[in-house]
């Protein structure tokens, strides 16, 4: 029973280089990888979010990619409810599942089976700050910090979905959403679980992200940018939330300079790196791997199977 129940885990900051590693790892697992990633969901996307082309999947199955149009929500409750999908489906397969992101608060959602049917909803509150958000005079993030300085170390300034999401469970609850959420934290995975975060000395994933950024911008992510506006994706979709867009969309429609819109897109990534590394040390299970103190990738897998 603890076998069907095994489940690994391959995490850690934006470019520090899960995508190579996780094929090499499936195969020597016989598992198909399931992303754990908010922006490779959607079609369209191809460049901004860095996704996995034809030529490097190398015939591994992966799921949760080209889901969705870019014009489509997507949320933590969702991603959680496609990747148990996908966990089933592959093991009716005689497959093992491997969960492959950086985005540590759907890791960790799926892992501990976080329940979302908590009932802490106002959706009238809700259309209201949604509002409230198209004028910037209307500074939700900072009315966040007053109320729940925590969550405010955990949400990026622009992901404006979890702060409203942040802002409505205290006008229903009363309670800080941090505090759920580290109540949450405190559950025991339902799962056999092998969690592994990559990660690599600053200046090392500094640099990587800088010219990952570059390599962006030389393969067209200002067009990509322009297509999605053509198929009408405004900048309040959840979509358009993915580092990078963003930026090129304050570009594109006059906001900024290119060259502003690429330091802002290498300043924000490194930023968010930073906090995704900051989210996967509060996770108890999560077993760190410093790639520059192996030789490999497959000295890494080496040691990753160890454990497996």
């Amino acid at each position: 029973m603890m076998k069907d129940r095994r489940l690994t885990v391959l995490a850690g900051p934006t470019a520090v280089g899960k995508t190579e590693l996780s094929i090499k790892l499936a195969k020597r697992l016989n598992a198909e990888i399931i992303s754990a990633d908010s922006i490779q969901v959607y079609k369209h996307m191809d460049i901004g979010s860095a996704k996995i082309s034809v030529s490097e999947i190398q015939g591994v199955p992966h799921h949760l990619i080209d889901c969705l149009e870019p014009t489509e929500g997507f949320d933590v409750a969702l991603f959680v409810s496609l990747a148990k999908a996908a966990i089933g489906d592959i093991r009716s397969r005689g497959r093992l599942p491997l969960i492959v992101g950086g985005t540590g608060f759907y890791l960790h959602a799926l892992i501990y089976d976080n329940d979302f049917s908590d009932g802490a909803s106002d959706p009238k509150y809700r259309a209201k700050l949604e509002r409230e958000a198209l004028d910037p005079a209307n500074n939700l993030y900072e009315r966040l910090r007053l109320i729940d300085p925590a969550s405010c170390d955990a949400i990026p300034p622009g992901n404006m979905k979890r702060v409203i999401r942040a802002l409505e469970y205290h006008h229903v609850t009363g309670e800080r959403i941090s505090e759920h959420n580290k109540k949450e934290r405190e559950k025991k995975s339902p799962y056999d679980l092998r969690f592994f975060v990559l990660t690599l000395p600053r200046d090392i994933l500094y640099e990587r992200i800088n010219r990952r950024v570059d390599i962006m911008v030389e393969k067209g992510l200002f067009e990509e940018t322009k297509k999605l506006i053509d198929l009408g994706v405004k900048p309040e979709m959840t979509s358009m939330q993915g580092l990078g867009y963003k930026q090129a969309y304050l570009y594109l429609t006059g906001a900024c300079t290119r060259d502003e819109a690429i330091d802002a897109i290498k300043k924000e990534t490194r930023h968010f790196a930073k906090r995704q590394l900051t989210w996967f040390r509060k996770e108890k299970e999560a077993v760190f791997i410093d790639k520059s103190c192996f030789s490999s990738d497959d000295e890494i897998i080496d040691y990753i199977l160890s454990d497996c």
